[in-house]
């Protein structure tokens, strides 16, 4: 993205009402360093990988050389004059756990605000990273001067459920994203004071700026998010009228697209299942339910009447180009 639609992303942000922007690496570009410079409330985020893995390859550092640069970290971005100083240990579900509770003592000692715990390739299971997180807070004398905030990758799909499991567990930061990668990207609105309706626009932005598009099913802000495929969800169980999302939609939908900014287009909103489609008729009234429009004009097929109740009559007949089963 350009520096100009950095801005634009940052103040939508704001907008959604977000608590923390991670401005990523200012050094970048110049244009990066001014934009962050004169924030109000700067934060700097030091990080360290502390898994042997990567100890041995990546950084071929020592243990204690690893902790030792930690601490360093830490020591002097708060000499800088920043008072909320971030630190996260890479790696951290690989990680032994002792040496895991060292380097957090350390850091917590030279006095990071906030300690971030990253399942960096998205291993941990939710089960595993809630019991992560309490396991933290009680091996950690000082943790509770600290902020605990989790970042978690979605490798196996699993960073939404390990998201809300870590808050469940005592995270007070959710660090998310929005629209780049099937991270945990709208879970923010379950815990803090975001602004829902800002949600679909700042997607679309990110989008738009970076050219990486969301997956068509993506939750919430994907393309067929509110889109209802099963002829079932149209029927209402008791009784033989098909009108369960005409008459609330609130049978199949648990978020109304207003919520987060996103008008609804098609009052019905829905593609009917290939295997038929259905009309309900009223003596007086003819309701093509499947919103297309071309069937009626295709009612030379065979029609059976299924029933008739209460004035209503229930037609069917075979999808053209289709063996009816």
């Amino acid at each position: 993205m350009t520096s100009r639609e950095k801005l634009d992303v940052a103040r939508q942000l704001a907008k959604l009402g977000v608590d923390i922007i991670e401005a990523g690496f200012p050094a970048a570009s110049m244009d990066d360093c001014k934009a962050v410079k004169y924030a109000k409330r700067p934060r700097i985020h030091t990080f360290i990988a502390t898994s042997a893995l990567h100890m041995e390859y990546k950084l071929r550092m020592s243990k204690d050389k690893v902790v030792d640069i930690a601490r360093n970290m830490v020591k002097f971005a708060r000499s800088l004059g920043c008072d909320d100083v971030e630190f996260s240990p890479e790696d951290a579900r690989r990680s032994d756990r002792e040496f895991f509770y060292e380097i957090l003592g350390e850091v917590i000692k030279v006095e990071a605000t906030t300690l971030n715990i990253p399942d960096t390739v998205g291993i941990t299971k939710s089960s595993e990273f809630g019991k992560l997180i309490a396991d933290i807070q009680a091996n950690n004398p000082g943790i509770e001067n600290v902020i605990i905030s989790i970042h978690c990758q979605n490798d196996l799909g699993l960073s939404t459920a390990n998201t809300i499991e870590g808050a469940r567990a005592g995270a007070r930061q959710l660090e998310v994203v929005m629209a780049l990668r099937c991270e945990a990207h709208v879970n923010g609105n379950l815990y803090t004071g975001i602004n829902a309706k800002h949600i679909f626009l700042t997607s679309r932005m990110v989008e738009e700026y970076t050219g990486l598009r969301v997956q068509p099913h993506k939750a919430l802000v994907g393309a067929n998010a509110f889109a209802h495929e099963s002829g079932i969800h149209w029927l209402c169980q008791n009784t033989y009228i098909l009108d369960g999302m005409l008459k609330h939609k609130g049978t199949y939908e648990i978020i109304s697209p207003e919520d987060i900014g996103l008008e609804r287009t098609n009052e019905v909103g829905i593609v009917l299942g290939k295997l038929r489609s259905i009309l309900l008729v009223h003596p007086c009234l003819v309701v093509d339910i499947s919103g297309c429009h071309a069937l009626r004009k295709r009612l030379e097929v065979t029609i059976t009447v299924l029933f008739e109740e209460d004035g209503y009559v229930l037609h069917e007949w075979p999808c053209i180009g289709e063996n009816p089963t």
